[in-house]
């Protein structure tokens, strides 16, 4: 995987959502470089890892990780926040800090559990990827911009960032769909012992907020819901992430 290392400190490990790749985090790298040592990974099949990597198995990226970076603090967002919490419930002694922005255990409904979205919703964008590739990715990132306060600005840099790298691999998004139809971590959450933050916004069409809250609480973890955003809250709201991020490595130290 290709990996951009900036700053100097703790490790810090950015890990981004479908279609994306690390330089999404652009609004919140200038002050968090200035603190931490911050690796921001291309997952597999997206970004410059397009090329080499064709496939996204979640286990294996997770093993890859922890291989890279025997000891590090983990953020991620969407997709990447699943990856993230994957990592810190099955090798919690590597894992200094966790943070979830916009994830939640489970994307989709579940017997007894009516947040999240229906699985069609990951099933459709995936039967979509073959006949229009960009259309759907467009789609998608529309409803990550949905009804923040700054939804305009919001999907501007979404579209920007999304094909700057080249053009993610089909194969590793239909990969990311089913991880997102299909993964249920809401058993592994007793597994995690770290520190931990759980960032919301309220008005996130892909995640239910009171899910992400109910995961924190099971955590132990500190849970921040952003009235007005969506599912990119670093992108409207990068000042407000940046301090949690900051406080929840300042919880890592004991501080």
């Amino acid at each position: 995987m290709h990996i951009d290392t900036v700053g100097q400190g703790r490790d810090l490990v950015l890990l981004h959502g479908w279609a994306m790749h690390g330089g999404i985090f652009a609004p919140i790298l200038p002050r968090l470089r200035e603190h931490y040592r911050v690796h921001v990974v291309d997952m597999p099949g997206h970004g410059f890892s397009r090329e080499h990597e064709s496939r996204f198995e979640l286990r294996d990226v997770v093993q890859r990780l922890h291989q890279r970076f025997p000891r590090a603090a983990y953020v991620g967002w969407s997709l990447g926040g699943l990856v993230a919490m994957q990592m810190a419930s099955t090798h919690p002694e590597s894992v200094t800090a966790l943070g979830v922005i916009a994830a939640a255990p489970s994307f989709v409904k579940r017997a007894g559990d009516q947040h999240g979205v229906d699985v069609s919703l990951f099933e459709q964008f995936r039967d979509d990827l073959a006949e229009n590739y960009r259309r759907t990715i467009e789609r998608f990132l529309a409803l990550e911009a949905l009804d923040d306060e700054h939804a305009q600005s919001c999907l501007r840099t979404l579209k920007a960032q999304v094909f700057e790298r080249g053009e993610p691999n089909t194969h590793a998004l239909e990969d990311g769909l089913n991880i997102l139809a299909h993964t249920n971590l809401t058993d592994r959450l007793s597994h995690i012992g770290c520190p931990s933050y759980w960032i919301a916004g309220a008005r996130d069409r892909l995640v239910s907020h009171e899910a992400m809250a109910r995961a924190a609480q099971t955590c132990r973890g500190r849970f921040l819901r952003l009235d007005h955003a969506g599912h990119a809250p670093f992108i409207s709201q990068p000042a407000e992430v940046d301090r949690a991020i900051e406080t929840l490595m300042r919880e890592a130290d004991g501080a």
